[in-house]
């Protein structure tokens, strides 16, 4: 199985990465077997623990776009961790302003149970509606950094397994730049980035 530096600078704890979700969409791909990677976290809470973060600078510099391929309109594109298993094409989007998961990810995390049934209807770009099944909380893991996040479930195609949207972004103080690929945010330990995987992000926007 391929895998990716998910380590961030967060020195709490451990977690054994059991599968990963790659893509709903034609099929999923879940190793059964166990992931030998482990990953350090910490727990960031919302409240007095983003308090306490350090006042950094967040800079992108122009060297990054060097191993971009360029020219690109590419959107930003990560994994996150949940339930101790590693969930790929997220999209990250600032102009949402819910997390969105599928949930047939829901699903494969084994926590469909756990789905709070409050729907509610969430319009896109066009208005058109879609009614959603209920909210859940997860756990995600960026880089180290734990956040618990609230998402809306949702049934039907989409082009990504889960969209984090502006309330987990405020929430991690995170600044994301679609045009260095990366999105970075203060830790208690400095600062965190995390790289986009643009070759996913065309696959997912930009099909041959």
């Amino acid at each position: 199985m391929g895998s990716r530096n998910l380590k961030g600078d967060g020195e709490k704890g451990m977690i054994d990465l059991e599968a990963d979700v790659h893509m709903i969409i034609g099929g999923t791909n879940i190793p059964r077997g166990p992931v030998s990677k482990r990953a350090r976290t910490t727990t960031i809470e919302e409240g007095s623990a983003r308090e306490r973060l350090p006042r950094e600078t967040l800079i992108f510099s122009k060297e990054e776009l060097e191993t971009m391929m360029e020219p690109h309109n590419d959107a930003l594109v990560i994994p996150f961790l949940s339930n101790n298993t590693r969930i790929k094409r997220v999209l990250v989007d600032p102009g949402s302003s819910v997390n969105i998961i599928r949930s047939e990810v829901v699903e494969q995390l084994g926590l469909l149970n756990q789905v709070v049934p409050t729907p509610r209807f969430l319009y896109n770009f066009n208005m058109i509606e879609e009614e959603t099944k209920g909210e859940i909380i997860l756990p995600i893991d960026t880089s180290g950094t734990i956040q618990n996040t609230e998402f809306q479930v949702i049934d039907g195609d989409m082009r990504y397994n889960a969209l984090l949207g502006r309330p987990w972004i405020h929430n991690m103080r995170a600044v994301p730049s679609t045009l260095h690929q990366v999105i970075r945010f203060p830790t208690r330990d400095g600062i965190a980035t995390i790289r986009g995987e643009q070759r996913e992000a065309r696959e997912m926007f930009c099909p041959p």
